[in-house]
């Protein structure tokens, strides 16, 4: 079943530069449909292989409660960040959260538990994404949101192509089709891991 209404060709010769631009709310989103947890380690080598890359650079966003706000333990998030970043070479953007009244989920995983919070971090992805525009064949967008539209057309215009990564009833008809191709995350067997669990309400 092909994932892409245009998938990247292979040339023998050139090797695409490809930059990957992750909302972690809008992946998370994916992660509850799949029960599972995203192998984030994983990324590169699959769009080395699929998008015939010879240099994959990943940026990841994410919103995290601002310390003494909330009544349970951090630790747990900013290993997670910490992990993305030495671990995987992945470039980290996060932002603290201010508000105290957002959603939470509290989920269990083999590092104990994590509370998941969302936060916007739309600004900081587009920067980025036109900021490094000279230094990319492709763009990557994990995420659905349709106000990332005129973003694509942006990129699209510059000459580079956009893939949009994202989940079924989590993203909008227009990003859907507004790029040079779509993926739903939960069709890549090797994008996922070990099993997400909720803590049991008492």
């Amino acid at each position: 079943m092909a994932l892409y209404k245009n998938f990247p060709k292979k040339d023998k010769i050139k090797q695409n530069v490809v930059y990957v631009f992750i909302d972690a709310s809008n992946v998370w989103n994916a992660v509850k449909s799949a029960r599972k947890f995203i192998e984030y380690k994983n990324l590169k080598n699959y769009f080395r292989k699929n998008f015939n890359a010879g240099k994959v650079e990943i940026y990841y966003y994410d919103a995290y409660p601002k310390d003494g706000t909330r009544d349970y333990n951090l630790d747990g998030k900013h290993r997670f960040f910490t992990y993305l970043k030495k671990g995987l070479g992945f470039i980290v953007r996060k932002k603290e959260l201010r508000k105290k009244e957002l959603k939470r989920i509290s989920v269990i995983s083999e590092n104990g538990e994590s509370i998941i919070e969302k936060g916007n971090m739309d600004v900081e992805m587009t920067i980025d994404a036109i900021h490094n525009i000279g230094k990319y064949d492709i763009a990557v967008l994990f995420s659905g949101d349709a106000d990332f539209l005129a973003l694509v057309s942006y990129i699209r215009n510059g000459g580079k192509k956009v893939y949009i990564y994202s989940s079924k009833n989590n993203i909008s008809h227009e990003l859907k089709t507004g790029g040079d191709g779509y993926c739903d995350l939960r069709n890549i067997n090797e994008f996922w891991g070990k099993d997400l669990k909720h803590r049991k309400k008492n």
